[in-house]
């Protein structure tokens, strides 16, 4: 079409956002503005019974979050329902719709399955209590257009049943609000998912029984599958956008990941930048034509890498900022805030802690040893750590740590010689300090840990861990 570009994102408010939602908004804001055109929102709320206003502000929000912006105002369906209505008044006056009196299941073998009688077409009934307006697909023919990334798809009409376009109710189906609203936006571009292929054929069918000039180019886009390369499902797979945000996922980082679901650089390298940036992400090389026709597997492995990378690449005071709602979250925050020296202390530990983790949410569990007036102890770190050397050993380290000079690179060297003069293995000789200082194994560098505590709450910790050795 020689109009400018035109792409819309159009959800429905009747639960949360979900990933392929999510991932098909993306597309059309990447290809909009990569073709230099208009990146349109429009609500379709006509499910009266489903759609809640809170729902639509979650839509806004995971958009929002994404850092997805809409070049205008947000189109209600539901405040079109007049121009639905008149398009289905419209087909009745032309011949190309009917009304139709609804089979009962028990009757459909009668109908070749289907929930109405073909013969309906020819009856003139006019409305009536159940009848329902349905389409008069052709007989003949076939209905065709060029996928963008499927190439050449045609469907037979003999394929397509004549379909609801105004309910029982009195309202209008998805099928003729579709390609009325879309007319009125003066949509160019309809990106979605694959599974839309067989809405389709009834679009371009009731575009051009309604007089609508053109037809908007197609782009159909591979499901996302999960590791049994099953489509995602609510029911088996974590598909909610907003869930993967309160787990501490970034939101360029799964911006990064959504936009490879599918999509690729054409040289194949893989590229970790800002997807949104327009002049060095995506944008410019982004091709809707260029996305595979094949399934897209959602690899939680691959996100928590790509999350890791992109929290790696921020400043040090970037990841403190992005780290603090998990913090406040923390049952021990309170402890923190009246604690006048603990911002120093996180401030100190953080930069140790952002090389290690891959979400946000994992920050307050490697420093809340810090924080806390107590370690919480792992028992299976306490019995793996607490060897028959152990208490022996924690004296020795008590005793010399008094004296040692309290900076990390000392108290690594100053750590290790004594493990040699003890003649012991230098991890096994690291466990128990690091278990009875921070209650667990694992977690930030032992020796840092150690200056960020200070010498005193150190020495504390090591005389309690040390009298519940006993003997």
């Amino acid at each position: 079409m020689s109009s400018p570009v035109r792409v819309r994102f159009a959800p429905s408010p009747t639960g949360y956002l979900h990933l392929g939602s999510a991932r098909a908004a993306l597309f059309n804001w990447l290809a909009a503005r990569h073709m230099g055109g208009a990146f349109l929102l429009r609500i379709e709320d006509t499910d009266l019974d489903r759609s809640k206003p809170e729902l639509i502000e979650v839509i806004y929000e995971g958009l929002r979050w994404l850092g997805l912006d809409w070049d205008e105002e947000p189109i209600h369906q539901s405040d079109r329902n007049d121009a639905h209505q008149a398009a289905v008044e419209s087909l009745l006056a032309s011949g190309h719709a009917y009304w139709s009196s609804p089979v009962a299941e028990a009757d459909r073998e009668n109908f070749g399955g289907r929930a109405y009688d073909p013969a309906d077409r020819d009856r003139d009934l006019g409305p009536g209590e159940g009848r329902a307006v349905r389409f008069k697909v052709p007989e003949t023919g076939a209905t065709s257009w060029v996928d963008l990334i499927r190439g050449e798809i045609s469907v037979e009409h003999e394929h397509i049943e004549d379909f609801v376009i105004r309910r029982a109710d009195g309202s209008p189906t998805f099928f003729i609000a579709n390609v009325t609203d879309d007319a009125f936006m003066e949509i160019t571009h309809v990106i979605r998912g694959e599974d839309l292929i067989n809405v389709t054929p009834k679009y371009l069918l009731l575009r051009e029984a309604l007089g609508i000039e053109g037809r908007p180019e197609f782009a159909h886009m591979p499901l996302i599958v999960n590791e049994q390369r099953k489509k995602l499902s609510k029911r088996r797979d974590d598909v909610s956008l907003m869930d993967y945000r309160d787990r501490g996922f970034l939101p360029e980082a799964m911006v990064n990941y959504l936009s490879m679901l599918g999509w690729g650089p054409s040289d194949g390298v893989e590229v970790r930048l800002n997807p949104l940036d327009l002049t060095d992400g995506f944008p410019p090389m982004f091709r809707i034509e260029d996305v595979s026709s094949s399934p897209a597997f959602f690899d939680v492995k691959k996100l928590l890498f790509i999350n890791g990378e992109h929290l790696r690449a921020l400043s040090p005071k970037e990841f403190s900022a992005r780290s603090m709602p998990y913090i406040e979250a923390a049952d021990w925050f309170e402890r923190y805030s009246a604690d006048p020296g603990a911002p120093a202390r996180l401030a100190a530990i953080l930069p140790e802690v952002q090389t290690r983790v891959e979400t946000l949410s994992e920050v307050p569990g490697y420093v809340d040893f810090i924080f806390m007036e107590e370690p919480e102890i792992d028992e299976k770190s306490w019995n793996k750590a607490m060897v028959a050397d152990a208490a022996g050993w924690l004296d020795k380290v008590i005793e010399a740590a008094a004296q040692w000079p309290w900076e990390a690179a000392e108290l690594h060297e100053r750590f290790m010689a004594l493990a040699e003069e003890l003649g012991a293995n230098r991890r096994k000789f690291q466990a128990p300090v690091r278990v009875a200082l921070t209650g667990r194994s694992v977690g930030p560098p032992l020796f840092e840990s150690m200056v960020v505590m200070g010498r005193d709450e150190v020495l504390r910790r090591l005389r309690s861990a040390r009298a519940e050795l006993g003997g």
